[in-house]
Order: structure tokens, then C-alpha cells, then sequence
């Protein structure tokens, strides 16, 4: 798997495990209010909300580069068809070709024999 392939998928992922713990609040605490505001503006909880940004875009990114591709490689087969095939046809041409510059070449040494005669 490619690096791209971490990017999107394991180091966020990772990240994502590493951090979550962290979210939790002690055993102690459980009884305590949880003030939402305050868990909004702590660090870690910044850094999952810049996290999961970042996860989103590189999830579209993804669905671009996919499309992307999926076009490329219809031009490059549809291109590799029609090259082949002209390259076919262009042998031909040049095989066709050459049997009548042998041909006139032969009648043009008739034509000088009988000239000169």
C-alpha cells in the first residue's frame, strides 16, 4: 500500500485511537456536570475537530483522484486502441507501398531497355 494510502486511512485512524482516550473524562469525574463549552475549546478536542477536517477533505480528495483516474486510464485504453490500429494500418500501407515502388522500378528498367534499343 502507497503512502497515499496512509495518509487517508491509517494515520488519521491512528490518531484517532491515541486521542479518544483522552476525551474521556476520569472515573472520578463521572459524577461531576460535564460543561460542553469548556470540552469544545480544549486542545485535544480541537485537534480531532482539525483531524476529522482533515479526514473529510482527504476523503474528497480521494473521490477526485478516483474520478480522475477513472478517465485517464478510458483515454489511455481508448488511445492505445486507435494508435495500434493506425500503427497496423500504417505497416500495411508501407508494405503496399513498397511492392509498387518495386513494381515501377521494374517497368521504368523495361521502359530504359526498350529505349535504348
Amino acid at each position: 500500500m502507497g503512502s497515499r494510502w496512509l495518509a487517508v486511512y491509517a494515520v488519521p485512524s491512528l490518531l484517532m485511537l491515541l486521542l479518544l482516550p483522552l476525551l474521556a473524562p476520569p472515573a472520578e469525574a463521572a459524577s461531576l456536570s460535564f460543561d460542553e463549552a469548556a470540552a469544545k475549546n480544549r486542545p485535544v478536542s480541537k485537534v480531532i475537530t482539525l483531524l476529522k477536517d482533515m479526514m473529510k477533505q482527504l476523503e474528497k480528495e480521494q473521490e477526485d483522484d478516483e474520478e480522475i483516474y477513472d478517465k485517464m486510464a478510458c483515454w489511455c485504453e481508448t488511445n492505445d486502441k486507435e494508435k495500434t490500429k493506425s500503427i497496423a494500418e500504417a505497416e500495411a500501407r508501407i508494405g503496399d507501398l513498397t511492392n509498387k515502388i518495386e513494381e515501377l522500378t521494374a517497368t521504368s528498367a523495361e521502359l530504359n531497355t526498350e529505349i535504348k534499343n
